[in-house]
């Protein structure tokens, strides 16, 4: 079984957050100042796409001023060394884990850097702002949104994420608040297959009793540490 069993991974804000990419709520959060009605809803793009694309032009070119960090980089050797199944699925919609080289990666609530169009479905990574910008496609305007999963939409990959957790031995949550469904739901489809769990995370999250193992700390320090114990006992 050395490095065989079915392995999965989930992360969320609290492993950016060490890269200088701000956490969704609190002080100094992505939210502050900011009504998730007013930015992060289909709704809102509706009632003022403006308003919407400029709060996301601000995200996307935030994410260009920061780097991986080395529970980035841990989970991408861990991902290399790993001969069984792996699946890293992440909250997040940065780009960090690609930079750091993961690639067994799914971004369940879609990608900033990705946008589409509402009007023709045109789908593409396109860099630069997106206020103001029409669709390449259909020169639709407003017509491009990011690619991302808002709030009242269905993440991306359930189906996926559900099979892998249905067979996983060992699952890891990572910097997640517990507070998010369906993903703070994750932990308990992983002990019903029977799964080791384990919360590794700044402190206690909101279903942190469901875990089997804690390990409390930056991420930047705790994943490297566990990275290095799963691989030199497996």
């Amino acid at each position: 079984m050395a490095r065989r069993f079915p392995l999965v991974i989930l992360t969320g804000a609290g492993i950016s957050a060490e890269s200088g990419l701000p956490t969704f709520r609190g002080a100094g959060g992505l939210w502050e100042g900011h009504r998730v009605e007013d930015v992060a809803t289909p709704e809102a793009f509706a009632r003022d796409p403006d308003l919407v694309l400029r709060f996301y032009d601000a995200r996307r070119r935030a994410l260009a001023r920061v780097a991986p960090n080395p529970a980035h980089a841990a989970l991408a050797r861990l991902e290399a060394a790993w001969e069984g199944p792996f699946l890293l699925v992440t909250q997040n919609v940065d780009d960090l884990h690609e930079r750091a080289g993961s690639k067994k990666l799914l971004h369940m609530h879609g990608e900033l850097l990705l946008v589409r169009c509402v009007r023709c479905g045109f789908r593409a990574r396109l860099p630069g702002d997106l206020s103001g910008r029409p669709c390449p496609n259909c020169r639709a305007r407003p017509g491009l949104r990011p690619d991302v999963v808002w709030f009242g939409e269905i993440p991306h990959g359930l189906e996926e994420i559900r099979a892998a957790l249905e067979r996983c031995a060992l699952f890891a949550a990572i910097g997640t608040s517990g507070e998010v469904y369906p993903a703070a739901g994750f932990v308990e489809e992983a002990r019903a297959a029977g799964a080791h769990t384990v919360e590794l995370n700044l402190e206690p999250s909101r279903t942190s009793r469901l875990f089997a193992e804690h390990r409390f700390g930056p991420a930047s320090r705790v994943v490297p540490a566990w990275v290095d114990e799963l691989l030199a006992r497996s």
